[in-house]
C-alpha cells in the first residue's frame, strides 16, 4: 500500500477518534478480545477489502488479524460475509466506522463503474474517471473504478495537458492556446483540447491536437466529429453522460467516455458490521 494513502488512514483515525472512544473504552476492558465480520447487505462489487480495510485495522492496532473473504472486483449478494478481523475489542469498534465508510463509498464507486461498463461491452471503448472525486479520496477512488473495470484519466493537473472552455476563451482561439502551449510545455505530454462543435474539431485538426474531446454533443454530432477526425486523434465524448445514453454513445465510435458520475455521484452500498465477543 502507498505510503501516503497509509498516512491518511491515520488522519481519518485520529479525526473519527479524536482524544478517545469514550464509550467503548468504559464498556470494554483493553484485554477483551472479539471477532468482527463484515455483511453484505445488498447486491455490489467489493472494493476496499484487498488492503484498505485491513490496514484500517491494524493502523489501530498491528496485533488485530484481517481475513479478507472477498477479494476487490467480485460480485457479493445480502447476508454474505465478505471480511472479518480478530483482535482487541476496543480497537475493532474505533476502527469500524472508518473501515465501513470506505469500503461503502468504493464499493459503490466500482458498482457503478461496472454497469457503465456492461452497458458498453463488445464496443472498442473505455469509460473512465475525472477529477470530480472527494477530496482527500481521489487515490481511493481512482483505484475502485479500476476495480469497476473502468480506467483513470488524470490523477492532478500535472498528468496531462487538457484546454477546456476557460483556457480557451482566455486565449482568444484553440490555435493560439495550442501554439502557446508547444512553446512552453514538455514534449512528452499529448495535448487534449475540449470542443462544442464541428468547428472547432476541425481547429483541433489543423493544430495537430493529439486526443479531442467531444463536449456535451448529441450522438449524431459526435458521429459527424468523429468521421471528420478520422482517426488523427483519440476522441474523448464527455458531459451528460448516463447509464440510459452510454451505449448510443460509445455506439458513435469514440475512444474514451469520461463519466464524472463515476465517483461524484455513486452511492454507497449497504454494509454491516458484526461483532462477537
Amino acid at each position: 500500500m502507498d505510503t501516503q494513502v497509509a498516512r491518511q488512514l491515520q488522519q481519518f483515525l485520529e479525526e473519527d477518534i479524536g482524544l478517545g472512544d469514550i464509550t467503548t473504552d468504559s464498556v470494554f476492558s483493553s484485554r477483551q478480545e472479539g471477532k468482527a465480520v463484515f455483511v453484505a447487505k445488498e447486491d455490489f462489487v467489493v472494493a476496499g477489502l484487498d488492503e484498505i480495510a485491513p490496514l484500517v485495522f491494524t493502523t489501530r492496532n498491528p496485533k488485530i488479524v484481517c481475513t479478507t473473504l472477498k477479494k476487490d472486483g467480485e460480485a457479493v449478494h445480502p447476508d454474505e460475509h465478505i471480511f472479518s478481523a480478530q483482535g482487541p475489542v476496543r480497537d475493532l469498534l474505533s476502527a469500524e466506522r472508518l473501515a465501513l465508510n470506505l469500503v461503502q463509498r468504493l464499493s459503490g464507486i466500482a458498482t457503478l463503474t461496472a454497469a457503465f461498463v456492461r452497458k458498453v461491452e463488445g464496443l472498442p471503448v473505455r469509460i473512465i474517471d475525472t477529477r470530480k472525486t472527494t477530496p482527500g479520496l481521489r487515490a481511493f477512488e481512482k483505484y475502485a473504478v479500476r476495480v469497476g473495470g473502468g480506467h483513470n484519466h488524470r490523477f492532478s493537473l500535472a498528468d496531462g495537458i487538457l484546454l477546456k472552455d476557460n483556457h480557451i476563451a482566455a486565449c482568444g482561439s484553440i490555435t493560439q492556446a495550442v501554439q502557446t502551449l508547444r512553446d512552453k510545455a514538455p514534449h512528452t505530454l499529448k495535448i487534449e483540447v475540449e470542443t462544442e462543435n464541428l468547428a472547432q474539431v476541425e481547429e483541433c485538426l489543423a493544430c495537430g491536437v493529439e486526443i479531442i474531446m467531444l463536449d456535451n454533443m448529441a450522438p449524431a454530432l459526435m458521429c459527424q466529429a468523429v468521421s471528420l477526425i478520422g482517426g488523427r486523434a483519440l476522441v474523448e465524448a464527455s458531459g451528460g453522460v448516463n447509464l440510459a445514453n452510454v451505449r448510443e454513445i460509445a455506439e458513435t465510435g469514440v475512444d474514451l467516455i469520461s463519466v464524472g458520475a463515476l465517483t461524484h455521484s455513486a452511492r454507497a452500498v449497504d454494509i454491516s458490521m458484526r461483532l462477537k465477543v
